[in-house]
């Protein structure tokens, strides 16, 4: 590693980590040029393991004993060149704006998404995340469909994005662990097609063998425990369910009517106390929880 103590956190080195928008460092019309920022030793640590390259790293001074681990693992595998600049907590504090508590940012390469075919290929149970825009939430999801198994994650055009500083640290970097990939198409000039999910989109699934499950308080409704019941049921069985893609909507508004009307099935969780709704993050826990 290349150590270089900043004199001043208008270095324009650092830029990337204050200066740039997560649009800008997001780069999609070019997702090789593209950068994302992971927060935080644990975060930084998975995204290696999953052998995304990292371009330069800033860290708080005290925090360089206890990164020479990752410090070490980064010279084995891309070398010895890639710049640490180190400042001070009131340096950090000032270049990001909030006290970093968790020590380190590192700036590393976007990959190229796979395809939603590659990605779901051997996916018995994956979730969708229409239109979410909290990163809170995307970062929360992610960590429970890694942590009760979902196979992979799908995120629809408009759902934020899951390589945000504050989604994958709440992922805990399980954002680099679990298969994800955006579910869109594109129009004949490469721009992005906005009205592919949920039409073309749930067609796409259901073209994979997915039940599609629309996770929404409807009257026509069927329990959570009559789709484990499905699920669950012999292969003989006309209810049974063999491959499932549970989908998830936006805050507040929930899922939208034409992708209510397009899956095959439509779920509730039963609530009393007059609760009508749980957060998307609760909801999808309780949802993995009960379908593993």
């Amino acid at each position: 590693m290349q150590f270089i103590t900043l004199d001043t956190v208008d270095d324009p080195r650092v830029e990337a980590y204050v200066s740039l928008t997560e649009m800008q460092l997001r780069n999609r019309l070019e997702p090789a040029k593209g950068v994302f920022i992971a927060e935080s030793p644990k975060v930084i640590d998975r995204a290696l393991a999953a052998d995304h390259e990292p371009l330069s790293l800033l860290v708080e001074e005290p925090w360089l004993e206890g990164m020479k681990d990752t410090f070490d693992f980064i010279d084995g595998r891309w070398g010895a060149d890639i710049p640490v600049y180190v400042a001070s907590p009131e340096q950090l504090k000032r270049l990001t704006g909030y006290c970093l508590h968790r020590g380190a940012l590192c700036a590393m390469r976007r990959w190229p998404l796979p395809s939603v075919a590659e990605v779901c290929r051997s996916a018995r149970r994956v979730a969708v995340m229409e239109n979410i825009v909290d990163h809170t939430n995307v970062g929360a999801l992610l960590r429970s469909a890694a942590a009760l198994n979902v196979d992979a994650v799908l995120v629809t055009p408009s759902c934020g994005d899951p390589l945000y500083r504050r989604a994958a640290r709440v992922s805990m970097g399980t954002v680099f662990q679990i298969p994800w990939t955006r579910i869109t198409g594109f129009n004949d000039d490469g721009t992005e097609n906005k009205h592919y999910w949920p039409f073309q989109g749930i067609d796409e699934l259901k073209s994979l063998g997915f039940t599609t499950v629309a996770m929404a308080l409807e009257d026509r409704s069927i329990s959570l425990d009559e789709l484990t019941r499905r699920l669950h049921a012999p292969d003989e069985d006309p209810t049974h369910i063999d491959k499932l893609a549970l989908i998830f909507g936006t805050e507040g508004d929930g899922l939208s009517h034409h992708t209510i009307a397009r899956a095959d099935l439509t779920v509730k969780i039963p609530m009393g106390h007059g609760v009508d709704s749980l957060n998307v993050a609760a909801s999808s826990a309780v949802a993995f929880y009960a379908t593993r």
